[in-house]
């Protein structure tokens, strides 16, 4: 993909992140990785209806940007860690989405109440534990919340997805946000009701053919 193509990926997810009320205001980060290896991460401050393919900011693994360039967005350092430990994902969206960031100011993962939580690679989306915003230790725990895992919630904060793609990632925040609200709701009508490790490990072992499949 060119790296114009890329941009404007990275732009529509963040409008889309933003218009369905995924993450509030100019909350939330989107990015992508690049076939030079680059990170382009959209820039902090800047209000996702106005971004255009120069704002998104191109860096390398310490957060540097070439000169001329708006300022990343202050998470990049998460951005760059799950890179770094995940050579096989290609986007991020990180939301401060309702449910999710509810849960995770509550310190509470999402466990296996339903079997769709499965589509984030296991049997529960784990909640990394709080660390102040744009700071390596919050990106370190936000590297071992995503061990196996496509998501994660962080304490205080919010969540983040990963995919193939931008729209992928953003696929997986919308999957989040969806089950954490389907677990707010069933905690109030009492404690919710486990699958067990068994059964989880039957469903995993399903959606590895979930969805549609090329042929060979």
């Amino acid at each position: 993909m060119s790296d114009l193509a890329l941009r404007r990926e990275i732009i529509a997810a963040a409008n889309a992140m933003s218009q369905s009320g995924l993450s509030p205001g100019k909350s939330g980060n989107v990015s992508a990785r690049d076939d030079a290896g680059r990170v382009l991460i959209t820039p902090t401050g800047v209000p996702y209806a106005d971004l255009q393919p120069p704002h998104i900011v191109a860096i390398d693994t310490e957060g540097r940007a070439p000169a001329g360039s708006l300022l990343p967005s202050s998470e990049w350092h998460f951005h760059v860690a799950i890179y770094t430990a995940r050579p096989e994902v290609g986007a991020i969206v990180h939301t401060h989405s309702l449910h999710a960031t509810a849960l995770a100011c509550a310190h509470r993962e999402i466990p296996a109440f339903h079997y769709m939580v499965a589509v984030a690679g296991g049997d529960s989306i784990r909640c990394a534990p709080y660390a102040t915003f744009g700071t390596d230790a919050l990106a370190e725990f936000a590297v071992a919340a995503l061990a196996g895992r496509q998501a994660c919630l962080l304490a205080n904060h919010g969540q983040i997805a990963l995919g193939a793609t931008p729209a992928k990632a953003l696929a997986m925040a919308h999957e989040v946000e969806t089950l954490a609200g389907q677990y707010v709701a069933a905690l109030q009508v009492g404690p919710a009701v486990l699958l067990d490790a068994e059964e989880m490990r039957r469903v995993l072992e399903k959606f590895k053919t979930y969805g549609q499949q090329v042929k060979s």
